[in-house]
């Protein structure tokens, strides 16, 4: 598992200001596609220094469980020039980032 979560940490850091990444798209890409949940408990617990507002949902939604709820994750998200929906969303399609190196 800790070789996992070094995985995610590490993909995680790399994605670029102003793009998203979803939870089950860090796990497929960290080798274990069914682990989008261990992937929000690994960004719950993991390393505070790394980007996390930079990962949401598969519909661009925003993290209830963000360190100051859903509104301190858009505020994060606002401050990298990412337009957030009143409905606490993103438009994913447009800022999903998709790493080409793995």
């Amino acid at each position: 598992m800790s070789e996992f979560k070094d995985r995610v940490q590490d993909l995680v850091s790399l994605i670029p200001r102003g793009r998203v990444m979803s939870y089950g798209q860090i796990a497929v890409l960290c080798g274990n596609p069914r682990a989008a949940r261990i992937v929000g408990g690994i960004a719950h617990f993991g390393d505070p220094d790394l980007p996390w507002q930079r990962v949401v949902n598969k519909q661009g939604g925003l993290a209830r469980g963000y360190p100051g709820g859903m509104e301190s994750h858009k505020k994060a998200l606002e401050a990298e020039g990412v337009t957030v929906a009143q409905n606490y969303t993103i438009d994913i399609e447009k800022l999903l980032w998709k790493p080409t190196s793995r």
